[in-house]
């Protein structure tokens, strides 16, 4: 009698145990699918940007001549993007992309009769909506990551990630420190 119990006990933990482990394996599938998923969505927006990069710097060299060595390095940083092949990779030369688009916008300050330009303010739009749908997406792909790189590495969930080998993933992060300072405000 004593021995059935036993043996109840143990096939009870068990059980609760492979559920526990199946509940975890799919907690990380989905973590992880999440991710992809929100990378990917991000991958549109950046496609959309790296589309219009080209046609924005045109019509900015119609008015900003002498600015082409500024212009020439917007299109190198978009032309990177094209090639990374990780995730690791787009981050690091989207974040180079973020700040030429920075850079670019600096240069089109400068010329009165460009801001004037409809269809430049018509690109412009399209260019500013497009970074807010970015960062909206980095923001939704670092939440996600987040939360993937918690299970990765908190107890006891950490043990099933080791077992099937789940790695911390990339968060999309500001490289350029001087982002990070206050904004001198004069008038």
């Amino acid at each position: 009698m004593v021995g059935t119990i036993i043996l109840y006990v143990v096939l009870g933990l068990v059980l609760l145990l492979v559920i526990w482990f199946i509940a975890t394996y799919n907690m990380f599938i989905r973590l992880k699918n999440g991710v992809e998923e929100s990378f990917s969505t991000m991958d549109v927006y950046l496609k959309k940007r790296f589309d219009l990069i080209p046609n924005y710097v045109e019509t900015v060299k119609g008015y900003a001549k002498h600015e082409s060595e500024t212009l020439t390095k917007v299109i190198e940083a978009r032309n990177m993007t094209g090639k990374a092949s990780t995730t690791e990779e787009k981050i690091k030369y989207e974040g180079q992309v973020s700040e030429m688009v920075r850079n670019l916008m600096v240069v089109v300050e400068q010329y009165p009769d460009l801001k004037a330009n409809t269809n430049f303010l018509a690109l412009q739009e399209q260019l500013n909506s497009l970074e807010g749908e970015i960062a909206n997406a980095r923001k939704y792909y670092n939440a996600l990551v987040k939360e993937f790189n918690i299970k990765v590495e908190t107890f006891p969930s950490n043990l099933i990630a080791k077992l099937l080998k789940f790695q911390k993933k990339a968060l999309f992060v500001v490289d350029d420190a001087t982002e990070r300072k206050n904004v001198k405000v004069e008038f």
